[in-house]
């Protein structure tokens, strides 16, 4: 795409529909996200106006110098350890997944069957992949039935279900794969013969990969992590339903909010969790450049 700011200006054509879209489908609807979030409501209606109201319910007494940690802090903070932990974890399959099909799968043809294999869980929508979960989870599902049988538990475990861990295997089951892609593709693009050098050198395994293949794999790392973190920072589904409507999260506030039509309210917390989310993408691409992937 040529536009040259010159006396003959030439502008590409070619970039408006995009340009269209992106306006439509995404600032358009984030400015009235924006200009909701200052308007007020009651139980009947919502009404135009200018307040910061819905702002300074967010942070009430967040800046007290009382013990007590605000509603607010709590539940960022149980989004936040939700969303590390995920991202750890997929991270870590992705990688390994990644660095198999890379380095250990010569064969395209083989690497494309196993990636279709990957894709399998996405042929289905969401709520059924995590439903799947609940018959091996539950008290009486079939994990428990082996621990117990077994003998390595006594009674059935009632963690495994509706609580945090349940929440993050499910989001590590469901986004493990946004991470898998952008990691393959930096490290197909990753040439075979620093690796032979180094190998020559007399570099081990580990060696070669944090110091070549992890530095050289950071773009798609750094893409991988923003698919995840701005999934599971908005996510109110997964938690609702893994966590058995137990755990606070961000999402969930807002998905209450809107439940109960207070949508300046949760117009108004949607701008903070974006804000939020922003902040974390900035630090990220701030220390990593990824534009070399795009």
């Amino acid at each position: 795409m040529n536009y040259k700011f010159s006396k003959n200006f030439k502008f590409d054509w070619l970039i408006l529909p995009y340009a269209l879209v992106f306006f439509i489908f995404f600032i358009i609807p984030l400015l009235l996200v924006i200009i909701v979030g200052f308007w007020d409501y009651n139980e009947y209606a919502i009404i135009p106006d200018f307040i910061l109201m819905n702002y300074e319910e967010i942070f009430e007494n967040c800046f007290s110098l009382g013990d007590e940690v605000c509603v607010t802090f709590k539940t960022y903070w149980s989004t936040l350890k939700y969303c590390f932990l995920t991202w750890f974890f997929t991270i870590l399959i992705g990688f390994t997944v990644a660095y198999f099909l890379a380095f250990h799968v010569s064969s395209l043809s083989l690497q494309i069957i196993l990636f279709l294999i990957c894709t399998i869980p996405f042929w289905t929508s969401n709520v059924i992949r995590m439903i799947s979960w609940i018959p091996l989870l539950g008290r009486n599902g079939l994990i428990n039935q082996l621990l117990t049988s077994s003998g390595i538990v006594s009674e059935p475990q009632e963690w495994l279900l509706y609580s945090g861990f349940s929440v993050v295997l499910a989001f590590v089951h469901l986004y493990t794969l946004f991470m898998i892609v952008p990691i393959f593709n930096s490290m197909i693009k990753i040439d075979k013969s620093l690796i032979e050098a180094a190998s020559d050198a007399g570099a081990s395994t580990w060696q070669t990969l944090w110091q070549i293949i992890i530095p050289l794999c950071k773009p798609g790392i750094v893409i991988g992590s923003i698919f995840v973190i701005t999934i599971v920072m908005g996510d109110f589904i997964t938690i609702g339903i893994m966590g058995g409507q137990q755990i606070a999260s961000v999402g969930k506030i807002i998905n209450v909010q809107m439940n109960y039509l207070q949508f300046p309210a949760a117009a108004a917390n949607a701008v903070i969790l974006i804000i939020t989310t922003l902040l974390i993408i900035w630090i990220m691409t701030k220390m990593i450049d990824i534009r070399k992937e795009l």
